[in-house]
């Protein structure tokens, strides 16, 4: 096993999960719409600025999402299968940062659209 520890980690551990996210009844049709050629270095630069601090985002990952029809079931099989991409590839305090900060963003949105009371 390895660690998280540059820009290659990050776009290995987004490849794999979205290839699950793809393969998802629940989540793909969510994401059904994304041009991933385009979305994939946005997202390898989201999760780049979150735990390798390189400062490569800069725009607001919430309005991105915030129209999707989404409920608690979407979010928490986007943690499963995030947490297993990441325990899957990697160890180490990054891979664990990496599951804490999904938890976080995962609740985060969820109280933006009112799903969590």
């Amino acid at each position: 096993m390895k660690q998280i520890l540059e820009r290659g980690d990050i776009a290995l551990l987004i490849d794999a999960f979205y290839a699950k996210v793809k393969q998802d009844d629940l989540l793909a049709p969510l994401f059904s719409h994304v041009d991933w050629p385009h979305h994939l270095p946005v997202i390898y630069d989201f999760w780049s600025s979150i735990l390798l601090g390189d400062q490569s985002y800069k725009r607001n990952p919430f309005e991105k999402h915030r129209d999707l029809p989404v409920t608690p079931a979407h979010f928490n099989r986007w943690l499963l299968h995030f947490e297993r991409t990441v325990d899957e590839h990697f160890e180490g305090e990054k891979a664990e940062e990496a599951k804490q900060r999904a938890n976080s963003i995962a609740g985060i949105f969820q109280h933006k659209l009112g799903l969590l009371k």
